[in-house]
């Protein structure tokens, strides 16, 4: 199944209005998007208090996605990209070992 990054912009959301919303998104995919798999999510502010998701999912298509994103609403989404490839440093290091880098 592919996978995806989706940045997410919620603007200046309180930390009691992400949670719910984190709980929303949580409960559609038990109820109505059982094709998506929510893997983790990184929660960042930048200097003027906006708060930015990046969430990684597995998902049958990007619109399964962004059909998601919609019915639990509170943000928008600003990208979202297919995960191509995953890497540790542990791989690089064995990867560029066996290329003989």
């Amino acid at each position: 199944m592919p996978r995806y990054v989706v940045e997410r912009n919620f603007g200046a959301i309180s930390d009691a209005d992400m949670l719910s919303a984190a709980a929303l998104s949580d409960q559609l995919i038990t109820d109505r998007f059982t094709d998506i798999t929510w893997e983790h999510s990184h929660i960042v502010a930048t200097d003027e208090g906006e708060i930015f998701t990046y969430c990684v999912y597995g998902a049958p298509s990007e619109d399964v996605i962004r059909e998601h994103a919609e019915a639990f609403g509170s943000h928008t989404i600003t990208n979202v990209f297919e995960i191509v490839d995953d890497v540790t440093p542990v791989e690089v290091r064995r990867r560029a070992a066996s290329a003989g880098t």
